[in-house]
């Protein structure tokens, strides 16, 4: 099975006082075992890591520049 990525860069949405949440949790509504979700932000979004862990993503962030954050959330396997 081919794993997807959603890739989704929130940037300019927060430059203009716009509230991604909704975006980023429609982005993710689909997600399966093994797919990636690559968000790009201005700033680490720490309260986000709960939220998407409690979805079964585990996470990994980097910071590109000053104002770029790129974090890769990976669905986690389905354990039976």
């Amino acid at each position: 099975m081919e794993k997807r990525i959603v890739e989704l860069d929130v940037r300019e949405d927060l430059k203009n006082k716009l509230e991604p949440f909704q975006k980023i949790m429609e982005a993710v509504k689909g997600l399966e075992s093994g797919d990636v979700f690559i968000l790009h932000a201005p700033f680490k979004p720490t309260p986000l890591f709960a939220v998407l862990k409690a979805k079964g993503f585990v996470h990994q962030a980097e910071q590109i520049e000053k104002k770029h954050w790129k974090v890769t959330f990976t669905k986690k396997g389905e354990t039976k």
